[in-house]
């Protein structure tokens, strides 16, 4: 049992390694060959787990060998337009104009239900409402909707805004980051100013502080964790 649990602790790690290594991607990301590889490391590690009479080396080698071919296929990828044509395909319009393309749909194996149900999982219902309707090499369908469609932006109106910037850690769990002061050209004084301007007398009664994607000062105290108190949806 015990080497059980040893051989599964250093798989589960090999694996998880394995897979930060090829990149972070959502599993609706992944492409087709992607997929597989992934889909095969989980198998591979899955038989040295469960049979603790294969060696352990057994499993390794293999993860590790599509680790390999994954970097080598991603490389060759980033230098040649040719071969991600090859690797990934490419991007097939379904529907054009308002127009559906029902020899894309035939090519794709993609019927007329699911790109209506598509279509309504964009906020659309009318196909002459959309311009363009793309299936992207990821499965994932990109809908573009015709002008008179689109959802009016501050552009549209007029409107000028100012752009969002990332939003900074300044503490966390009553400690300053500095690096964040460092980086907002800013020192300890500023940022012991604001909580005096915000009526905090002590900066371990925080949780957080940070400034927000508009440069606002935002807090959290600790006290406000007593409002939620046990509360469960």
């Amino acid at each position: 049992m015990f080497i059980v649990l040893i051989r599964t602790i250093i798989l589960y790690f090999l694996v998880v390694l394995v897979i930060r290594l090829m990149g972070k991607r959502q599993i609706g990301q992944l492409q087709p060959y992607e997929f597989v590889i992934t889909i095969m490391i989980s198998d591979l590690a899955a038989l040295p787990m469960q049979d603790t009479r294969l060696p352990l080396i057994l499993g390794i080698i293999p993860i590790i060998t599509l680790l390999m071919v994954k970097t080598i296929l991603s490389e060759i990828q980033l230098k040649s337009t040719i071969a991600r044509k090859i690797i990934d395909g490419t991007p097939s319009i379904l529907i054009k104009e308002g127009r559906i393309n029902f020899s894309a749909l035939n090519t794709q194996r993609v019927n007329i239900d699911d790109l209506m149900e598509e279509l309504r999982l964009n906020g659309y219902f009318n196909i002459d409402e959309i311009q363009y309707a793309i299936l992207e090499n990821n499965g994932q369908i990109s809908i573009i909707p015709k002008k008179k469609v689109s959802p009016v932006t501050k552009e549209d109106l007029g409107v000028k805004v100012k752009e969002e910037t990332l939003p900074i850690v300044l503490l966390h769990n009553g400690k300053v980051n500095k690096k964040a002061l460092i980086t907002l050209n800013k020192n300890e004084e500023w940022f012991f100013s604001q909580l005096k301007e915000h009526h905090i007398k002590n900066q371990e009664d925080l949780l957080i502080a940070m400034l927000d994607s508009n440069g606002k000062f935002f807090y959290q105290t600790k006290k406000s964790l007593q409002d939620f108190g046990d509360e469960n949806l």
